[in-house]
């Protein structure tokens, strides 16, 4: 038993007379052994010429495909001091449902009456605006008034000057006429004086004539004066034309003055009752923002802000809220070493946590649990995790996805490459090279669904 002597048992004992001897050493095992090597190398040379899905795995998200539907933070636009809550959370509400009530926490808005006060003012300005319109229009008024007037008055001075011009000339004629008289009078005088030292005349007709001589010398010099005192009145006529335009010249310009600052005024009021009217829209519209309403339908997921009279900032957040309404997708991140290999529109398969799956990565049509999904959008800026976000919608074509998903939740994606042999592919893992670099043809995809 302890194998100590060179005398051989098997040598001296025919283990085959024994049952158990037959049953062992009468069979070839190695036949068996070698019939499986030989079918286990022949199925696993057809194996590595089977076609093999190349991809691309990474860990997603579960998010929504629009921004709008994905969970959001409710702010308030005022700061303010919450009053009142009308929702507790996980509580469905909707769109502009009051979630909570506020109030001011600024003294310039304590006044509850501001609006109707504001509004008062608004109406007294107007007034005025409509008090300095209606001194415009009188205004408008004097001055075609004062410029008819000017008119009418410049038309009498000119006549009155025409007058007095055409009154110079009869005067002068008249001063002409009397010249004449004068000289006949002189002539007249000077021969009676002859004929009287000739004694043909009588002294009486000497006087008499020399009368008449004094009588006509006396007119001229009165019609000499007459004349003189028309041609002044033609001055104080042209005067008189010079200071009507300058008299209403300055009533004019004074009407127009108080015009052009009735005017100003006004359109300085008109600019306060826009101020007013901004402010009145403002104090409105902030008293509507005294209350925080629900934009959308959703959940109320978590009161951020919470028991009342706590004090907040102007976009501070308040509630966190789910829309109801979303249409699921996942974001998935790869690295900008595989960036290139994924396009807009390709295929890939979701496995979502919590669901069950049996996945063969390199044979998507083999896998159990999974899900399709399509590419809808690559992000063109880096992440902060040093990989770039891909954006996946589900697949119509494929199976609908399960309606518990909640957004959120993990998912493992896998992006489907190129279809090459496995031979290739673990040639390619052996070596740690990257996928094959390709592009889709779009042509070909294109002339497909036209002729489907």
């Amino acid at each position: 038993m302890l194998n100590i002597s060179n005398n051989k048992v098997s040598k001296l004992i025919d283990l085959k007379k024994f049952k158990s001897g037959e049953e062992i050493f009468d069979k070839e095992h190695h036949k068996l052994f070698k019939k499986f090597l030989l079918v286990f190398s022949i199925i696993i040379l057809i194996v590595l010429f089977l076609p093999w899905t190349q991809n691309i795995t990474s860990n997603g998200n579960v998010t929504t495909l629009k921004p709008n539907q994905r969970p959001q933070t409710l702010q308030s636009q005022i700061p303010g001091r919450i009053e009142e809550w009308f929702v507790q959370e996980g509580d469905f509400v909707k769109k502009g449902d009051t979630i909570l009530r506020i109030s001011e926490v600024k003294s310039d808005y304590f006044d509850e009456k501001l609006s109707e006060r504001t509004d008062n003012q608004i109406a007294a300005k107007s007034s005025s605006v409509e008090a300095y319109k209606n001194k415009v229009s009188a205004l408008n008024n004097q001055i075609s008034a004062l410029q008819q007037e000017r008119i009418l008055k410049l038309e009498q001075a000119k006549n009155k000057l025409l007058q007095a011009h055409l009154k110079v000339k009869t005067d002068s004629m008249d001063l002409e006429a009397i010249k004449v008289k004068t000289d006949i009078a002189k002539t007249q005088f000077n021969r009676t004086v002859l004929l009287q030292k000739e004694g043909l005349k009588a002294v009486k007709d000497v006087e008499e004539k020399r009368a008449k001589l004094q009588e006509t010398k006396a007119k001229l010099i009165s019609q000499q004066n007459k004349l003189l005192s028309t041609k002044n009145e033609v001055l104080n006529s042209k005067i008189s034309i010079s200071t009507i335009s300058a008299t209403y010249g300055d009533k004019l310009a004074k009407a127009q003055s108080d015009l052009f600052t009735a005017k100003s005024s006004g359109y300085d009021t008109e600019v306060e009752v826009s101020k007013l009217e901004t402010n009145l829209a403002n104090y409105q519209k902030r008293s509507s923002l005294l209350f925080v309403t629900a934009p959308q339908d959703g959940f109320i997921n978590k009161a951020i802000k919470s028991g009342v009279g706590e004090t907040f900032k102007e976009g501070e957040k308040l509630v966190n809220i789910m829309p109801s309404n979303y249409d699921l997708a996942v974001e998935m991140y790869v690295r900008p070493l595989d960036l290139p290999l994924i396009h807009v529109g390709e295929n890939v398969r979701v496995q979502f946590d919590g669901w069950p799956a049996i996945v063969f990565s390199g044979w998507p049509n083999v896998s159990y649990g999974t899900y399709g999904a399509k590419i809808v959008a690559i992000e063109n800026f880096i992440s902060d995790n040093g990989k770039y976000r891909v954006l996946l919608a589900p697949d119509k074509n494929d199976v609908y996805w399960p309606e518990a998903i909640r957004v959120g939740s993990g998912a493992k994606t896998i992006a489907l490459l190129d279809n090459v042999p496995i031979w290739f592919e673990l040639w390619r893992q052996i070596n740690s090279f990257p996928p094959n670099f390709y592009q889709p043809n779009k042509e070909s995809d294109n002339s497909k669904a036209k002729k489907k």
